[in-house]
């Protein structure tokens, strides 16, 4: 029967598989997916920021210099004035200083040697300083000022004293200093506007001092318009640091994104239904995490997959003894010939050590990872281990008359870096397989040798062999390749698994090869890194 493709299953499949290949297309970037994300988030970043506290340090920078230039020059322009007082007769001094308050833009004022004010242009009708009263400008030098404000805390630019006016000239610092030391003094004061006042006094022969005060309102007004076009450049900046966040969206938060419904639905159990973009476009961050989270769903997957089947194996493993086992108990109860009982009595001895092997083995396969996972590596030498081993099992005796050789081509220590308890386990497993599938009278032989940073053990018997088709199989769980002859639940099938497993986790390998002689038999060879022996 064929399948009806114009169904809504398949179409929603369709769907599905049309949305993922377009959003695979929208995550994938060509020129960007070559460069590293810290770069791309670091230039958005630093960039605007590294603009916008520039223009504000640059700005209190600028306007410093213009008010040191102004310093500068009132101060000449102090010391000419006091020059020029000197040299006119005192009755000519008001005009002159009036005349000259008017060319340099500034009020004058002249103090007799009691720093008593004798001469103020202001007095003699020049308005020429006036100062601005904030309450009656409107809101636009409101925000000004205030903008002003918050620049000035920002940027942490000295605030210059407010100014007001002295009734007395010993009041005026500049005054004081002019008549104590011959040299011209000059302060920056601050108007109820934050516009800044420039105040100089130079003294003249006689002990007057003549005092010059001007309102330099332009420097404001320039920093202002600077500030204006900085703006400008500040919201251009801001624009393109919206599209390079737009941008940075687009590559990271799109697919960080799909990658997160992804593990949602991996979480959720649906693994089975979930494919992650590996986006093998992006050489990038964002592209190792999507191939990361892709590997991870394929080894979960996998996983997951690996203990259904161990389930699986379990369960069926564990039915045949205990059915042997009902059935056993059952005919105890139906028969009455003691004969018959205790033959009945043996199998139910049987099935219980078998259960109990079985269970065993079971809980430490289902362990190991986990153990291994928080196990300590040590040097361990496995030379004196094989040799320990091999003298135990002498002391308890080798059924069948089988002997047992250690063949050490290496004089110095086998040492490797492992668990000592799990390689015994491997080593343990190893000899227990040989010896079960050795003829009466045979001979195992153990094999050490070193290829530069590789140590090999082998362990050789004279069995019938393992075939290759099947020399895989034999270290799957609960797959056994019994000798004839061996009665049956002596072992779980699990021995080679777990010595696998170990191993493994010891970045080794271990696989089951023909004997190097070319002999009948069977060779199972464990490679493990090797480490010097200090």
């Amino acid at each position: 029967m064929e399948p009806d493709i114009d169904s809504p299953r398949n179409s929603a499949v369709g769907i599905d598989l049309a949305r993922d290949e377009e959003d695979a297309r929208a995550l994938s970037l060509r020129w960007s997916a070559r460069v590293s994300l810290t770069p791309r988030i670091l230039f958005v970043n630093v960039f605007a920021l590294a603009m916008l506290a520039g223009g504000f340090f640059y700005l209190d920078s600028y306007r410093s210099r213009i008010v040191d230039g102004r310093v500068t020059q009132s101060i000449r322009e102090a010391r000419l004035v006091a020059e020029a007082i000197v040299a006119v007769p005192p009755r000519q001094r008001p005009d002159l200083a009036l005349k000259l308050a008017q060319d340099m833009g500034a009020r004058l004022r002249i103090y007799d040697k009691d720093a008593k004010l004798i001469t103020d242009t202001r007095a003699m009708g020049l308005r020429n300083f006036v100062l601005q009263d904030p309450d009656k400008q409107d809101w636009q030098q409101a925000a000004a000022r205030f903008l002003d404000a918050v620049i000035d805390t920002v940027v942490g630019a000295p605030r210059a004293p407010l100014y007001r006016e002295r009734t007395s000239g010993m009041a005026w610092p500049d005054v004081r200093t002019a008549r104590a030391e011959p040299k011209v003094a000059a302060t920056v004061w601050r108007a109820p506007d934050r516009t800044p006042v420039i105040t100089a006094a130079s003294a003249f022969p006689g002990g007057g001092v003549v005092m010059s005060t001007i309102n330099a309102r332009d420097i404001t007004q320039t920093v202002r318009v600077e500030r204006f076009r900085l703006g400008v450049v500040l919201l251009i900046v801001a624009i393109v640091s919206v599209l390079l966040s737009l941008f940075l969206a687009r590559t990271i938060v799109r697919p960080l994104r799909r990658l997160a419904r992804a593990a949602v639905r991996v979480r959720l159990g649906r693994a089975r239904e979930v494919v992650v973009p590996r986006l093998p476009e992006r050489r990038d961050e964002i592209g190792m995490l999507a191939r990361a989270l892709s590997d991870m769903s394929l080894a979960l997957r996998a996983r997951i997959d690996a203990i259904e089947a161990f389930a699986a194996d379990v369960t069926h493993e564990m039915k045949n003894p205990l059915a042997s086992l009902r059935s056993a108990v059952e005919g105890m109860a139906m028969v009455k010939d003691p004969e018959l009982q205790e033959r009945l009595l043996a199998i139910v001895r049987d099935d219980v050590q078998r259960l109990d092997r079985l269970i065993t083995d079971i809980a430490e396969a289902s362990r190991l990872d986990a153990q291994l996972s928080r196990a300590k590596f040590e040097p361990v030498d496995l030379g004196a281990m094989i040799t320990a081993l091999i003298a135990s099992r002498d002391a308890r005796g080798i059924e069948r008359g089988i002997r047992i050789r250690f063949d050490n081509k290496l004089a110095e220590p086998l040492i490797v870096l492992g668990e000592g308890g799990r390689l015994e386990r491997v080593l343990e497993n190893l000899i227990e397989n040989a010896v079960s599938f050795s003829p009466e009278g045979g001979v195992i032989t153990i094999t050490a040798v070193r290829d530069h940073d590789v140590l090999t053990v082998s362990v050789e018997d004279q069995g019938p062999g393992v075939p290759e088709t099947a020399r895989e199989q034999v270290f799957r769980r609960f797959q056994s390749l019994r000798p004839a002859g061996e009665a049956f639940g002596k072992h779980s099938g699990l021995g080679l698994a777990i010595a696998r497993t170990i191993v493994e986790a010891h970045q080794g390998t271990i696989n089951v090869e023909s004997r190097s002689d070319g002999a009948e038999g069977a060779r199972l060879v464990v490679r493990l890194p090797a480490r010097n022996a200090t």
